[in-house]
């Protein structure tokens, strides 16, 4: 996730389909460049929202040593966690079209807040396994709820879409920050370790997620009375089910040409692969310095906050000469580069040089994501911009959860040092993918 750097070319209004009750007159849409309600409110809400994703996800990859002692399980068990995790994102794409249907954008936040909150309930108390593995379905689904929609929110704001952007992808990276260090501080503060009361931190900050997005987006959660109900009912019959039908066909034929469109497939694939590649390396990079480089656990849960301290400075100081130098050509070159690094991190056995290869590595990574939902906002057509953001989004954090359970799997087998070949394969694909973007001018202008 990451800095927009540019605004989009017809800034509108969110299209989220909710039920309304059938006797009220639809309110008049209101002018596009008229900023909705409690505006601010509601981007700190969604910046708050990634800063809680960041710590969840960017905490991981420092727990994973203490897990694996903890519940005396392999790196294959551990891709059961990443396992869980894709299939929560996976039921969100599967559920996404059908809860825009019934909720409003309020509602679908608060769910996704709670969903959040429960999960890290669960994990602060030391659950058996299997609870522990379930609570990332819940936190997965949870963000796809959470997050995707307030990306869709922000990223459709009038006028400074972009600036918004920014803001809440740095948040994102600036929790990923903050989760190793507080992780690796509570894991490694006694000689039994307690890491699980690491999840005291990210439950704190669920609870005030939620509060803050059910105050921010309280003119947002659509509320629908029994007696409304039965007044549905009793109308379907009438002239207003002609209505009703035809906003149902409406959604259907959205998600139709969402799907059939090929822009949001090679859009959807780049993040695939980058995302597949950034967690990865986030998720799995302490075992690899601990087991091959023979690293010191206690230090080596340190060195993903370099990595992810490095794309929060990415997206904010490459931004600007991505978008003046061209998108598709820097983009490329980031990609180029990220593979150097990548190999450096791999070929030179010392820690170092190789903490300071990944924190490059982050630099150069950071104006992917934003760079991404900048070119895909131009590609998109405008009536499905909504949901094709939605839908990238989400199969990006699909890839997110597929290569790191696969990494574990194969490590279990061959050891961890497979990472560095997967790594590199990933960062290649993105690059390659990225290519297989639109040429035109417009979408990759300077």
């Amino acid at each position: 996730m990451s800095t927009q750097t540019q605004t989009q070319p017809e800034p509108e209004t969110i299209i989220l389909q909710t039920r309304t009750s059938l006797n009220e007159t639809p309110s008049p849409t209101p002018p596009q460049d008229q900023p909705p309600k409690w505006l601010y409110p509601k981007i700190l809400s969604a910046g708050l929202s990634f800063f809680v994703a960041g710590v969840n996800d960017g905490s991981l990859g420092s727990l994973i040593p203490y897990i694996i002692h903890s519940y005396n399980i392999n790196t294959n068990t551990i891709a059961i966690l990443y396992a869980t995790t894709f299939a929560g994102w996976f039921i969100a794409a599967l559920s996404n079209s059908t809860i825009c249907q019934n909720l409003d954008l309020g509602s679908i936040l608060c769910i996704g807040a709670a969903l959040q909150v429960l999960a890290h309930v669960l994990r602060a108390w030391f659950a058996p396994f299997p609870l522990y593995a379930v609570t990332f379905f819940l936190a997965s689904l949870g963000q796809a709820y959470n997050d995707t929609h307030a990306n869709t929110f922000v990223s459709q704001l009038p006028g400074a879409a972009h600036r918004w952007l920014g803001f809440i992808h740095a948040m994102y990276m600036a929790g990923c920050l903050v989760g190793p260090f507080v992780a690796t501080g509570v894991a490694s503060a006694n000689v039994q370790s307690r890491w699980n009361l690491f999840y005291i931190f990210p439950l704190g900050l669920g609870v005030v997620n939620f509060a803050l997005v059910t105050l921010s987006f309280h003119d947002r959660v659509a509320v629908l009375s029994k007696k409304d109900v039965v007044r549905d009912e009793a109308l379907s019959s009438d002239s207003h089910r002609p209505e009703r039908e035809s906003a149902s066909k409406a959604a259907v034929k959205e998600i139709k040409e969402t799907l059939s469109t090929p822009g949001v497939w090679l859009v959807s694939l780049f993040f695939f692969f980058f995302l597949g590649a950034a967690i990865t390396a986030g998720g799995w990079m302490v075992e690899y310095l601990v087991n091959v480089r023979n690293g010191d656990v206690k230090n080596m849960g340190y060195v993903p906050a370099g990595y992810y301290g490095g794309g929060f400075l990415g997206r904010l100081l490459l931004a600007e000469p991505t978008h003046r130098l061209g998108e598709r050509r820097m983009v490329f070159i980031y990609a180029v580069l990220c593979v150097g690094l990548q190999l450096v991190f791999w070929l030179v056995p010392n820690i170092i040089t190789e903490a300071v290869a990944v924190s490059l590595l982050g630099f150069f990574s950071g104006p992917f994501f934003a760079t991404g939902i900048s070119v895909g906002s131009k590609i998109f057509r405008p009536e499905i911009r909504s949901s094709a953001i939605a839908f990238v989004f989400v199969l990006g954090q699909i890839g997110g959860s597929i290569f790191p359970a696969i990494t574990g799997i194969i490590a279990a087998r061959v050891g961890v040092k497979v990472l560095q070949p997967i790594l590199v394969g990933l960062l290649s694909a993105a690059g390659i993918s990225w290519l297989l973007l639109p040429k035109n001018a417009e979408v990759h202008r300077e």
